[in-house]
């Protein structure tokens, strides 16, 4: 059964919900630099509601004394329009309503729609980071000139008791103990930077792919609306949906490392029974149809009829994370096998594909934030799945083990540790 027309109004409101709570200011400008979209991170950021800013040139969310520069710089950017982050080598700033100035980090991605070219600027708010670097100059600087003064006083009373002497050796030793913390924790803001960097770069080229698929397939479906051709609809139709289900699980991605990060995720354990365990497994299953490829299948064996202690929510955000990966890395017409064991000390889920495997190399960094194998870089994914079920099962205690080998298909496979 095709879906209708009507259906479709469902799937761009889908989009504009992710489109509009995103963390990040995002702001859509046509070729001439004028406002066409505008979600509500901006808004917070800026001041401005949509309505005001929608028809304006981008420039009035730009400084007075910046103006002419940034559109010399927005017209190169259009003759040559490849996805950057800007503001290497000088610092960025960004007008509110109010006409206070802010620091900000921008990063720009593309699209067109019948030759006619969209700008994606997704704007980060810095100002807490350029306050902490400001302190931590002061500090650094206040302390080089502590540290000067206070072996010009150790020179001068060389020749003192020594008792005076080792009091200063011991002050020495404290100072250089904080010059270390304070290089540490320099260090520690240019190693967060560069992470934000990272994910501005990679949320740019992620969401470019289905902002396009929706744009177009949404611009084609008008043209079809009133023609008697169904098929073309519901393929277009099912184009917006995958598109906004790729997009709804990048942001998933980002809220759920986000959330781990900040501590705001606990494991709610709860004792399940078998059929209930593996119902939950079945659902995951089932929902996940939509995104196989061209022949392929999803099978699923299971067994045990023990009650299991664990997180079922964790556990269907594990399931869709791996059947994902599978889904993804493994070719048409192939079979991706399920199987999962409740013993009377384990509980156990095993995802086997066919798909394109991981080299011993790389085995290793599977479970950092942002890391993709060397084999997966022109396939769609954040790098931020396996860490995140990493970080669900200590949340339960579980553990994941990985059998794999280029071209040969992978199996990971869970263990949660059940009481006896």
């Amino acid at each position: 059964m095709h879906e209708s027309k009507n259906d479709i109004p469902g799937n761009l409101y889908s989009f504009e919900a992710l489109f509009n709570y995103a963390t990040i200011g995002i702001i859509v400008t046509d070729e001439k630099g004028i406002i066409s979209n505008f979600n509500k991170q901006a808004k917070n950021d800026f001041g401005y509601t949509k309505e005001e800013v929608l028809g304006k040139p981008i420039e009035i969310l730009i400084p007075p004394a910046l103006k002419t520069k940034h559109e010399q710089y927005r017209e190169g950017y259009y003759k040559n329009p490849t996805p950057r982050a800007m503001g290497h080598g000088r610092d960025l700033f960004a007008k509110k309503k109010d006409g206070s100035v802010f620091p900000v980090e921008v990063s720009l991605s593309n699209y067109t729609i019948n030759d006619k070219l969209f700008v994606i600027a997704f704007v980060i708010d810095i100002t807490v980071r350029k306050e902490h670097e400001s302190v931590a100059v002061k500090q650094k600087e206040e302390l080089e000139r502590i540290t000067t003064q206070i072996k010009q006083l150790n020179t001068n009373l060389e020749k003192k008791v020594e008792d005076r002497t080792q009091m200063l050796r011991e002050t020495l030793t404290a100072l250089e103990k904080s010059k270390h913390e304070l290089s540490e924790a320099l260090e520690t803001e240019k190693d967060l930077g560069e992470l934000k960097s990272r994910f501005v770069s990679m949320a740019s080229h992620e969401f470019k792919t289905p902002l396009s698929t929706i744009l177009s397939s949404a611009y084609l479906l008008e043209k079809y609306n009133d023609l008697n051709e169904p098929a073309k609809r519901a393929k277009h139709i099912v184009r917006i949906k995958n598109a906004v289900n790729d997009m709804k699980l990048i942001l998933d991605d980002f809220l759920s490392l986000d959330k781990l990060d900040e501590g705001l995720i606990k494991s709610s354990i709860e004792a399940l029974t078998a059929e209930d365990c593996f119902s939950e497994i079945k659902i995951v299953i089932s929902e996940m149809q939509v995104n196989l490829k061209h022949g392929q299948q999803i099978t699923f064996e299971y067994n045990g009829e023990k009650n299991v202690v664990l997180d079922k929510h964790l556990l269907k955000n594990i399931c869709i994370n791996l059947l994902s990966n599978a889904i993804k890395f493994s070719p048409e017409n192939s079979v991706i096998k399920v199987e999962s064991l409740i013993t009377e000390n384990n509980f156990s889920l095993s995802i086997k594909d066919k798909g394109i495997g991981i080299s011993e190399e790389d085995k290793q960094h599977l479970f950092e934030r942002f890391f993709r194998a060397k084999n997966a870089f022109n396939i769609q994914g954040t790098g931020l799945g396996l860490h995140i079920v990493g970080k669900y099962l200590e949340l339960m205690n579980g553990t994941i083990k990985i059998e794999s080998g280029l071209n040969e298909g992978s199996a990971f496979t869970i263990h949660i540790p059940q009481q006896a």
